[in-house]
């Protein structure tokens, strides 16, 4: 009997659930925020590092394509100092390119302009991020070494990257992408793989009440994301809050309902 009445509670809980998050979501760009630690770069001594990537990378800066190894979108990766403000690089997996990024210093060497082309999923998605210095480089390296911190005005993501699709059920939640990717996880806490990710994310679901889910995603047996995503009352805008736990940052965004 005690059973039956605590099921009786908690349905109307997950029937006010599923209709908040049923839907397409699309992020609000001038929304996000970024906190944390800032991106680390070096290119000296024709090398290129980036303490920014997980695991760290460093290779020859001499746009030859190098083995690394680690890192769960690519396994050769290629850097090229294009000019004394930019350097190209691109990563491969088995072969097939993966994405090229563009990372272009201005000319008073306060900002970093990254433009990235990513070629792994059903189309090209493309972005912009920008960033300003925190510190700089070694004495006689490239413009492009120092630490810088991300800035989130002028920043753009395609379309495909900032849209989302929930389907809610009383005990567990669907995800699809335009990128490829979704998921079909129980509120149990049960990892469960992302269909059609690369890196082959595990994504972990727990509903925290009837506004609130947390997702933990894990990759290559290590926590990378907790998300929180909660939903506003009229079910109309969904704040969320991601900790990298990668990277040791914090995004805060917003999120409308199309």
């Amino acid at each position: 009997m005690k059973k039956l009445v605590w099921l009786l509670a908690l349905l109307p809980a997950l029937a006010v659930a599923e209709a908040l998050f049923d839907g397409t979501w699309v992020t609000k760009m001038d929304t996000v925020k970024i906190a944390g630690k800032p991106d680390v770069y070096v290119v000296a001594d024709g090398m290129y590092s980036c303490e920014a990537c997980y695991p760290g990378l460093k290779i020859k800066a001499d746009g030859t394509d190098q083995k690394v190894t680690g890192h769960a979108y690519y396994n050769t990766a290629s850097a090229r100092v294009v000019n004394a403000q930019t350097v190209e690089v691109i990563t491969h997996r088995d072969g097939k390119m993966v994405a090229k990024r563009t990372l272009s210093v201005s000319a008073d060497g306060k900002t970093l302009t990254e433009d990235f082309i990513n070629y792994d999923g059903p189309t090209q998605t493309t972005g912009k991020f920008l960033s300003t210095r925190v510190t700089d480089g070694p004495a006689g390296s490239h413009a492009l070494s120092g630490s810088w911190r991300p800035e989130t005005k002028g920043s753009t993501l395609s379309a495909d990257l900032i849209t989302v699709t929930y389907q809610q059920s009383a005990d567990g939640l669907k995800m699809s992408s335009p990128t490829g990717q979704s998921f079909d996880a129980k509120f149990d806490g049960t990892p469960v793989l992302t269909a059609g990710d690369p890196g082959k994310t595990m994504a972990a679901l727990k509903l925290i009440d009837a506004h609130t889910i947390q997702e933990t995603d894990t990759r290559q047996g290590k926590i990378t994301d907790v998300v929180i995503s909660k939903v506003s009352a009229d079910g109309k805008t969904m704040q969320v809050v991601d900790h990298d736990k990668l990277h040791g940052n914090e995004v805060t965004y917003t999120a409308e309902k199309k």
